[in-house]
């Protein structure tokens, strides 16, 4: 079962060792942001899933599997 983007994306950041001030550094996404993407409150959109893959240093599609249908 695919895991949802928001629980992929706190995944991926968790595995790197990124904080939330980091990461909003890195992608010039705001930590109130992208708390709201972590919790699944917000979806981010294609744009933003391509800032946040790029910081993560994965591939979109990793994080793009989890706006898929199952």
């Amino acid at each position: 079962m695919k895991k949802d983007i928001h629980e992929q994306l706190r995944q991926l950041r968790e595995e790197r060792n990124i904080t939330l001030e980091t990461l909003a550094l890195k992608t010039r996404i705001g930590t109130g942001k992208l708390e709201a993407y972590e919790s699944g409150v917000e979806t981010p959109s294609v744009q933003t899933i391509l800032k946040l893959s790029n910081a993560l240093e994965v591939p979109a599609s990793n994080l793009l599997d989890g706006l898929q249908e199952v």
